[in-house]
């Protein structure tokens, strides 16, 4: 059981406040009833029992279940119930007031958290019920800092720092056919960030699909290296709480994606470059990531096109 990896969960304040605040804002004391899908410490589902609310159910398949279990003993909390289970295994589940999850990754959805809130809210939502979150946002902005390719491409040094001849190239196409959890600064990003597209939007208060795709574009008004794409994302939880990894806001323990180009885009004044980024995620099959770079001329004429993809990243 990695307890370390709930600790950082724990630590992250800024999380902490904001599903407090959420829950905060929907809770009726005495009256609310609270599903907590993917539980882990009981943290989430705790707070909204100190909160007030009526029952707590808390779902948690993992063996950090255990810990939930003594967490909730220890705290006194007779309302909360851990069901040791996921929620989509339990066939008569009783209906509550709002669902909670925090199943967020660095990739927003690597967790599953679309398949999991769809049948949260068809089984386990009242009528009028409240879900937390409500919709995420991902947005997109070119990389122009050196530094994540220089790191992906060491590959092409080796040889010269051993006076031998040697080719890696193979090697260095498969780090940059992949995407890296980095903390990512504004100043790494093309005018700072300020010009960051949001390319898919998933509104989790209705059916919505584990297949993701969007796309998002930029005229230059100066020269730019582009050496690929930082990606994050923004949870609102409920109207006025929101819960972002935009580089510039409160740290959290998630950080933004970087994803590679495999040849740097010299983009001139007037010139465009677009990205195109697909996704699918499931329990079974996991999350597969695929994206696009586009370099377009002032006329609108295709210089160069790229198409990346995690599964050639993984070792054949």
């Amino acid at each position: 059981m990695r307890i370390e990896y709930h600790r950082t969960l724990i630590a992250d304040r800024a999380r902490n406040r904001a599903f407090r605040d959420a829950l905060a804002a929907v809770i009726e004391k005495g009256k609310t009833t609270v599903a907590d899908i993917g539980a882990g410490t009981g943290l989430i589902g705790l707070i909204a029992a100190r909160l007030g609310a009526r029952d707590v159910y808390l779902y948690e398949v993992a063996e950090i279940g255990a810990v939930a279990r003594e967490v909730l003993r220890r705290n006194r909390v007779r309302n909360c119930h851990l069901m040791p289970f996921h929620s989509a295994e339990d066939a008569s589940p009783v209906r509550v007031d709002c669902v909670v999850s925090e199943t967020l990754g660095n990739y927003a959805f690597e967790e599953d958290i679309v398949a999991t809130m769809n049948d949260a809210r068809k089984r386990h939502l009242k009528p009028g019920g409240v879900m937390i979150p409500s919709r995420i946002r991902q947005y997109v902005a070119p990389v122009i800092s050196p530094r994540f390719h220089a790191e992906l491409t060491a590959w092409d040094g080796t040889g010269h720092d051993l006076d031998i001849a040697i080719d890696l190239s193979f090697a260095r196409d498969m780090s940059l056919n992949n995407i890296y959890v980095r903390r990512i600064a504004a100043g790494d990003l093309l005018d700072g960030g300020l010009k960051a597209a949001c390319w898919d939007e998933a509104d989790l208060t209705r059916e919505c699909s584990s297949t993701r795709k969007g796309e998002a574009g930029w005229t230059l008004e100066g020269h730019a290296t582009i050496y690929g794409f930082a990606v994050w994302w923004e949870a609102e939880l409920v109207d006025g709480v929101a819960l972002s990894t935009h580089p510039d806001a409160p740290p959290t323990h998630w950080e933004q994606l970087y994803f590679p180009l495999m040849r740097p885009i010299e983009a001139a004044a007037g010139e465009r470059v677009s990205v195109e980024l697909r996704s699918r995620s499931s329990p079974e099959a996991g999350t597969h990531l695929s994206w696009k770079g586009v370099h377009l001329d002032k006329a609108g004429k295709t210089l160069s096109r790229q198409a990346l993809d995690l599964d050639k990243g993984y070792i054949p």
